[in-house]
């Protein structure tokens, strides 16, 4: 029981830590569905272990008509858990998930078939996944990762990285260790598609300047040559057909010749 306390004073603690709208215990305890849904869940784990499927179902059907979260009463789910706001989180029966991790509304942690046995995500420690994100698969989330909005994340993300994107693409934190469910920014998060279209752009400026230094009247040719009038009838570059003015002439010119 001692220890069954402790637990709860942890979860309570990390929502205030975490939720600057939190204002007391009380106000935890009673008004948010993300630490009731983390209760239900305990018990219906319980239950689930016990091979009291039916009860340990019934408890988590309870829990989601109340609080809106779904979550399988065979997930494993580690310590000062936060749920925020939390409506739509749906964590799947072989769900793993680690230690002082931070989950937002509308969060999927699901599989991708009919497949039995492990078919769901394992989620490290101290992650955060943004508001709607999809971690569809058996894979691993590694420890200090960020899950951006929206994303949805097919295949594992390496520790200390961003996931971003539909669908997700890694982003790496190089050298720098950034304790994400503390600092709690869903803002500076890089997008690798901004960085390679700026690569490319980078990239065609250089070789324009190379070619403008290798040959100084570039611009003034290509602007004549979009300025200058078509020719009349045919254009230049048509190609001629089969049988026409040309071939009957070739004929003629070969046997006067």
């Amino acid at each position: 029981m001692p220890a069954m306390f402790k637990r709860l004073k942890e979860t309570i603690d990390a929502f205030k830590a975490r939720d600057p709208a939190a204002r007391s215990s009380l106000e935890i305890i009673l008004l948010y569905p993300g630490f009731h849904a983390i209760i239900y869940h305990r018990i219906a784990h319980w239950l689930y272990n016990k091979r009291l499927r039916f009860l340990a179902r019934f408890v988590s059907q309870w829990s989601r008509f109340w609080t809106g979260i779904e979550i399988h009463p065979g997930a494993k789910i580690g310590r000062r858990l936060v749920i925020d706001h939390g409506m739509g989180v749906v964590i799947g029966e072989t769900a793993e998930i680690g230690d002082d991790v931070l989950l937002y509304q509308g969060v999927t942690l699901g599989g991708t078939g009919k497949d039995k046995g492990k078919r769901h995500p394992t989620i490290g420690n101290n992650v955060m996944i943004g508001a709607g994100a999809k971690v569809l698969g058996p894979f691993t989330v590694g420890d200090n990762a960020r899950i951006a909005a929206n994303a949805v994340v097919l295949k594992e993300v390496p520790p200390d990285s961003t996931a971003v994107g539909v669908p997700a693409r890694i982003v790496r934190v190089a050298g720098k260790r950034t304790n994400y469910v503390e600092s709690i920014d869903h803002i500076s998060v890089t997008d690798p598609i901004d960085v390679e279209l700026s690569a490319i752009t980078a990239q065609m400026q250089m070789l324009e300047r190379q070619l403008v230094t290798h040959d100084p009247t570039l611009y003034e040719r290509l602007d004549e040559m979009e300025g200058a009038p078509e020719p009349e009838g045919e254009s230049a570059g048509a190609p001629r057909e089969p049988g026409g003015a040309d071939s009957e002439q070739a004929p003629k010119q070969e046997q006067d010749a």
